[in-house]
């Protein structure tokens, strides 16, 4: 089987701006190009999950009105990271040492009070333990779901340092396919 990873289109905040699971709407042309272009790729009847973050909404949509073969169903566990009081903060504003003490101990410190990179982790393993044993599944997501998708493709639920974390983003309005293995 293969599970489709699909990023949001470019969200509307400015640059530099701290966001996770802050909501907001994703480029309306961009999410449109990104559904035209997904339209054309997928399989049929493929069951599509999304994240209820209003920038992945949109995507679904806009790809449902493309795709009439298409069935959505929106799962919290597939929004991204939490990141609390640092939610719609400017990178440069927060305080280095929040930023060292998340990265020394990226396994479990909640960056923003929220969620460490375990918590999420285990949050989208949920997910992914539901995937079908066979046939093709959509996520329409985030980046970090995406990266943590790859940890779990890999066999790994748990990480213990921040270099363990996945570096390369999925690109917004992109996707990639992850083979999955089935059990023997």
């Amino acid at each position: 089987m293969t599970l489709w990873l699909v990023r949001h289109a470019r969200p509307l905040i400015q640059s530099g701006i701290c966001y996770g699971a802050l909501d907001m709407d994703a480029d309306p042309d961009a999410t449109r190009i990104a559904a035209q272009r997904l339209a054309l790729e997928l399989p049929l009847g493929v069951p599509v999950q999304v994240s209820p973050l209003r920038r992945c909404q949109q995507l679904a949509q806009a790809l449902g009105e493309l795709r009439g073969d298409l069935r959505f169903q929106t799962d919290p566990r597939l929004r991204e990271m939490d990141f609390g009081t640092w939610e719609g903060v400017a990178w440069a504003d927060i305080p280095r040492a929040a930023i060292d003490a998340w990265t020394t101990d990226f396994s479990t410190h909640r960056f923003g009070g929220k969620e460490s990179a375990n918590d999420v982790l285990a949050r989208i393993a949920g997910a992914w333990d539901e995937l079908p044993q066979s046939g093709d599944t959509l996520w329409i997501t985030h980046s970090g779901v995406a990266q943590a998708a790859v940890l779990l493709g890999q066999g790994i639920r748990h990480i213990e340092q921040a270099k363990d974390w996945p570096v390369t983003p999925l690109n917004y309005g992109a996707w990639m396919l992850l083979p999955i293995a089935q059990p023997e």
